[in-house]
């Protein structure tokens, strides 16, 4: 009876797998940077993944304690990866250095992210669909990268995340990206706003659309269709082929909102199939 109730609560505190060493409670290590990985639970060949980048001042290791999230990807059949951004010079937490202007103290983002999903292969995860997600300044780094790289991963899924002023003036190619943001967000409101004084400003996010639509070559501004899942108010614009792009909104404010990594894990394989 003891060793059956240690088996259930174990199998509660680790409902993931890790594979050689590293995993939910321990870091795969890169030259540059490292990440946490989780498996589905019974994966059956190359499996497809979700890398989540965390907000400002968060981690991977924080990441992983997402556990909702996280069991609601791998359930899919999904592996989930959880890189670490970069350290906060007197600050504790990490940070992206979205801007993509690598120096002597500044990693190249876009450069680690690839090398993350080039590691994770030998975990099983298929490199071919791979989609990069992230929340705030995770979703920062994923919507510029969308737009400095778009072929880099397989789709891409900003939350509650998007542009600085000023909105880069074009992106280099189509994207299927999946926009979501709440409607309360006072943090990244919806149409920006300005930090330190005004000395830098977030952008805004139908601006970035903008950009995205332009670089789907779509003909017109205006959605081709609409829905509603749970509380989500979607819409959507088909442009060119292979490309796809949609904004979901919902009620709330600055987070990562319940029934989010369904809905958008749907639209991708909508796109699949």
């Amino acid at each position: 009876m003891r060793r059956l109730l240690l088996a259930a609560l174990l199998a509660l505190a680790s409902p993931v797998q890790a594979q050689e060493g590293c995993g939910a409670e321990g870091a795969c290590t890169l030259e540059n940077g490292r990440y946490y990985i989780a498996l589905p639970p019974s994966p059956d060949g190359p499996v497809p993944a979700v890398v989540f980048l965390h907000g400002f001042g968060g981690s991977g290791e924080g990441t992983m304690r997402q556990r909702g999230m996280i069991e609601a990807i791998t359930a899919r059949g999904y592996a989930f990866l959880a890189p670490d951004g970069q350290p906060r010079p007197g600050r504790g937490g990490l940070r992206w250095d979205f801007r993509g202007e690598p120096g002597a103290d500044r990693r190249d983002e876009d450069a680690f992210l690839r090398d993350v999903v080039a590691d994770a292969a030998r975990h099983g995860v298929d490199p071919e669909r791979v989609i990069l997600a992230g929340f705030s300044n995770g979703a920062f780094q994923v919507v510029y990268q969308a737009c400095r790289d778009p072929g880099a991963f397989a789709a891409w899924a900003p939350v509650s995340g998007g542009f600085w002023r000023p909105h880069p003036e074009g992106c280099a190619g189509p994207v299927r990206l999946f926009q979501t943001h709440g409607w309360r967000d006072a943090t990244v409101p919806l149409e920006g706003r300005p930090l330190g004084g005004g000395a830098v400003a977030q952008g805004d996010i139908f601006e970035g659309l903008a950009l995205f639509r332009r670089a789907n070559g779509c003909a017109w501004d205006n959605p081709d269709g609409y829905d509603e899942t749970g509380q989500f108010l979607r819409r959507r614009w088909d442009c060119a082929p292979g490309s796809a792009l949609e904004l979901a909104l919902f009620p709330g404010g600055h987070g990562v909102p319940s029934g989010w990594a369904e809905m958008m894990l749907d639209w991708f394989e909508g796109l699949e199939g």
